[in-house]
């Protein structure tokens, strides 16, 4: 296909049926247990880079104007994260089947999100038009979930090899085609990927525009009373994680020394304490929920849907 040109539906089935031809066991889905995704992603510290994730893709003037003028999400904020989840999760530990309905399901809804931007940013001129299911917007999004998860689990967990990183990409690409992305858009190699994301960073394509800075106050606002402490540290440690430019044009702050500080301080309080924690809150309940049907566990987990319904507004039932 014309990399410019929106994944049509017969561009995403001829990817699909790629993602079949190389999924070794249907009921694993396109990863499983030994996946270097799964090692990467089955931690649940993945939400504490969920900010970072949601920002950066918010800073790409396209997201920015499709979420203005397509989404609920000054209504709903935490239905539209707990959609993305539901979505992604499904994708990343469910069976063969259920990825390809998730990847399915979201390229319909991508088709209904055209439009144009409604101010110059960057290198975009006002009016000019965009499209969810354009190859180069979905890598960005592609790229903001797998960069980060990456940051948060070598921050937390442990670093990784410069081979664990690369065969880590190399599966990156099989949930890439589950939006369509051809490989003529997608980054060859680990280190072109790692160069495409610092690029993106140190580039105007990433603009904050008004738009993005209201999705970003509708997100980041506390919804449960009680927790606007909580929420303003989880703010200073999304403005760390953050390149400094995008945080600041976000209006987030660092907290200088002292904020540096608070985030090293709770960085190595995790790192101490996460080895320890139960399975329960150390992994995400859709991992958990997967390795139990690989194992052929068989019953429904309460307590698992129970968390997944606090996470994704629902039961996974993967």
């Amino acid at each position: 296909m014309d990399a410019s040109a929106a994944v049509g539906r017969r561009d995403l089935e001829a990817l699909l049926d790629r993602v079949r031809a190389s999924a070794p066991d249907p009921r694993a889905g396109l990863f499983g247990p030994g996946s270097k995704l799964w090692e990467v992603n089955r931690h649940s510290i993945a939400f504490l880079g969920a900010g970072r994730a949601a920002l950066l893709q918010l800073a790409h003037p396209w997201v920015a104007w499709g979420v203005e003028q397509h989404s609920r999400t000054r209504d709903d904020p935490v239905g539209r994260f707990q959609r993305t989840f539901f979505h992604v999760f499904r994708m990343v530990y469910g069976d063969l089947d259920t990825a390809l309905s998730a990847a399915r399901a979201v390229h319909r809804i991508h088709e209904r999100i055209t439009g144009s931007i409604g101010a110059a940013a960057g290198p975009f001129a006002a009016r000019s038009a965009y499209r969810a299911n354009q190859p180069d917007a979905l890598l960005w999004v592609h790229a903001t979930l797998w960069d980060t998860s990456i940051r948060c689990f070598e921050l937390v967990v442990r670093p990784l090899s410069i081979e664990e990183r690369r065969a880590y990409y190399e599966e990156t690409k099989r949930f890439a085609w589950l939006f369509g992305i051809p490989d003529a858009v997608l980054p060859p190699s680990w280190e072109a990927f790692d160069a495409y994301v610092q690029g993106m960073l140190a580039s105007d394509v990433l603009t904050v525009t008004g738009p993005a800075a209201r999705m970003a106050g509708f997100l980041f606002q506390p919804i449960v009373p009680g927790t606007g402490a909580l929420l303003r540290r989880y703010d200073e440690v999304t403005a760390w994680l953050l390149p400094e430019r995008i945080a600041g044009d976000f209006g987030l702050a660092r907290g200088g020394d002292a904020g540096r500080r608070r985030f090293d301080a709770t960085v190595a309080r995790l790192r101490k304490v996460w080895p320890w924690l139960p399975e329960r809150l150390r992994y995400l309940p859709a991992y958990l929920e997967a390795r139990r049907r690989i194992e052929g566990r068989a019953g429904r987990d309460p307590v698992g849907d129970l968390l997944n319904r606090l996470l994704v507004g629902r039961a996974q039932g993967l």
